[in-house]
């Protein structure tokens, strides 16, 4: 009888992990898909196009598939996915994830997508209040970063990657400006959602001026609100370039880091363009969906950045401070004698 080699027995045992997080990225990219056909509905008001929930027009399947009831129906049947996909992440994890806090997580996952459906339906029961398509919106934005969350937590690479690599002594600290930059980009994120549902994304017609000023003439609720969202993105564009830049000074040499904030860099200045171009092009379909979707992207990947900072790095010590220059040098070095011994 042979014996399995130390490698043979580090694979099997990894097999289903890996199958896991496979799932897992699968579930998280139906869910991207998700938030898309989503900004498709908003983006052709095709909100109420199906009248009643659950059924459509009384059948499951509707009987025609013009106008906006293609797009509706469509966000109810990618809905339906996820939520399978979802059911069915919680069930693999309950009983082939040994680590308790991510099973809870996937449980928490597929009660929140529960919570969704939910809105989904009073939006529809309720005539797209208000209040409920806006907590539709924030709690779907909550519900793409845990599963982008879970896509990271079930790799393997996850629980091989060093705690506290590095010492975090930058004046703010990585920890605290990828906190800050994520809270403002869901912040940002609830505020477009505001504006798309009073009608107000074209409240202010030109770009990037305000009727031609740096501050709107004439303030109404509809222009307050389209000009919060611009504030809101100058903010985002700060502390991202500023998490970047930090990055890039502090941990250049760092590509679990590094291919992130990249990311996030280029993600930004290409929802920056398409906020321009749906302004532009007043609303058009296309650039008006993809910067609800990119916008979800953008957040997901500073979350990911701050998952990945709190796992790589430690705060700041007084007692036990290391240079600035050459803290990452130092902290590397650490790393190393880790792996060796």
């Amino acid at each position: 009888m042979t014996t399995p080699t130390p490698s043979q027995t580090i694979s099997a045992s990894a097999a289903p992990a890996t199958g896991l997080h496979r799932f897992a990225i699968l579930a998280a990219t139906m869910t991207f898909i998700l938030i898309f056909v989503g900004g498709l509905v908003t983006s052709t008001g095709s909100g109420l196009a199906v009248p009643d929930w659950p059924l459509a027009f009384g059948r499951l399947i509707p009987p025609r598939w013009i106008g906006g009831i293609r797009f509706e129906y469509s966000h109810r049947v990618v809905a339906g996915v996820v939520s399978i996909l979802t059911f069915a992440l919680a069930v693999w994890c309950w009983y082939a994830e040994p680590r308790r806090w991510v099973r809870n997580l996937a449980l928490g996952a597929f009660g929140l997508v529960i919570v969704q459906a939910l809105l989904g339906a009073l939006n529809v029961v309720l005539e797209l209040p208000l209040a409920t398509t806006v907590a539709h919106a924030a709690t779907a934005q909550v519900f793409f970063c845990l599963m982008v969350g879970l896509a990271m937590f079930t790799n393997p690479r996850w629980e091989a990657m060093a705690r506290a690599e590095m010492v975090d002594n930058s004046r703010p600290s990585l920890r605290t400006l990828t906190v800050f930059t994520t809270a403002a980009i869901y912040i940002q994120i609830l505020i477009g959602a505001v504006m798309r549902n009073v009608g107000a994304g074209l409240a202010i017609p030109d770009f990037p001026l305000n009727y031609g000023r740096v501050i709107p003439p004439g303030w109404s609720g509809p222009i307050a609100v389209n000009f919060a969202h611009r504030c809101g993105a100058l903010a985002v564009t700060i502390l991202v370039i500023w998490t970047f830049a930090t990055v890039m000074r502090r941990y250049r040499e760092e590509p679990r880091l590094m291919r992130l904030a990249s990311g996030l860099l280029v993600l930004l200045a290409l929802q920056v363009t398409l906020g321009a171009l749906t302004i532009w092009t007043h609303r058009a379909v296309i650039p008006t969906t993809a910067h609800v979707a990119v916008g979800a992207a953008v957040l997901a990947t500073s979350f990911a950045l701050t998952l990945r900072t709190f796992r790589l790095t430690a705060a700041h010590s007084a007692s036990g401070a290391i240079p600035a220059r050459a803290s990452y040098a130092h902290d590397r070095s650490i790393a190393g004698s880790r792996v060796v011994s």
